[in-house]
């Protein structure tokens, strides 16, 4: 692999496959890379679809995309309930009833804007230390609080055999798709659990431009690299040498910009990092070399 290849930071969008952990992909990435490397939103094994993939200092972009909207596809099988509120669980309840497709279009508005989710307990939430899943495979059955979340729409794409129907779901990060199954059904006297995921968007993150790690290679690893600047929508703020100067020794320069964040460009064109703006002076908030 080439020097300069180790020296660039910026993104893969991975399209990770079924059975794989999402630290696996990353691994795959890291390799290739040359350099620490972390990913953006964990998908569990069972599902797929768009992973982002930060090489280097990019990964310090993560912040500012995990608000973004994200995009999936989901199954939920009607009429089973089990404890990873997936299939991939131990069926805990056989609920029998099946609802019809206009049944939960009717019910589908009462869970779009921002409303309450319970977290699955088998997730990698941080409770007092340690991950959900290992303490439910502890046997601890531990009641988490609900948080709010920010579902954007709904809608139901098909039925895709008896009791299954395929969904897309439009929401804001922290959205457990595992959950809305559970409180679909349950709004409809039944249980349901996700039989298939599918993450088809996330920010700037698309399954149209996503890859597989095993199609990526020292050969086309760089065409398929994002620029860290081009995943983030601020402004742009041109510096000229003397700014340059103050900025990347940590002095504020006065700008004269309205209040907000802006994508800083250094004298000589390379993209520096975040900065932000009071109104009057500007100063890095994150640089990435």
């Amino acid at each position: 692999m080439s020097n300069s290849l180790r020296h660039i930071t910026g993104f893969i969008n991975v399209n990770k496959e079924v059975g794989a952990s999402s630290a696996q992909e990353v691994s795959r990435v890291k390799k290739l890379a040359g350099m620490p490397c972390g990913h953006m939103g964990t998908l569990d094994p069972m599902a797929s679809g768009v992973l982002p993939v930060a090489t280097g200092n990019a990964a310090r972009l993560f912040d500012y995309l995990l608000s973004k909207r994200k995009t999936y596809v989901a199954d939920f099988t009607f009429g089973i309930s089990s404890d990873t509120l997936d299939i991939t669980g131990n069926v805990i309840k056989d609920c029998g009833r099946i609802p019809s497709q206009g049944e939960i279009e009717d019910i589908i508005p009462k869970f779009v804007g921002e409303i309450m989710q319970v977290p699955p307990l088998y997730s990698a939430k941080n409770i007092k230390g340690k991950r959900g899943y290992q303490l439910a495979r502890e046997g601890q059955n531990i009641e988490l609080p609900p948080k709010k979340v920010t579902i954007y729409n709904i809608t139901i794409k098909e039925t895709v055999s008896a009791g299954v129907f395929r969904l897309e779901i439009e929401c804001g990060g922290g959205t457990y798709i595992r959950s809305l199954a559970r409180d679909i059904a349950g709004e409809l006297g039944t249980c349901a659990a996700m039989s298939a995921l599918v993450r088809t968007k996330s920010g700037m993150f698309t399954l149209e431009n996503s890859v597989r790690t095993r199609d990526l290679n020292a050969d086309n690893f760089e065409s398929y690299l994002i620029p860290a600047d081009m995943v983030v929508d601020f402004p742009s703020v041109h510096l000229t040498a003397v700014e340059d100067k103050k900025i990347t020794n940590g002095v504020p320069v006065q700008k004269g910009l309205a209040c907000g964040d802006y994508k800083i460009y250094l004298a000589d064109g390379s993209f520096y990092g975040i900065g932000s703006s009071d109104g009057i002076n500007f100063k890095t908030r994150t640089k990435l070399c």
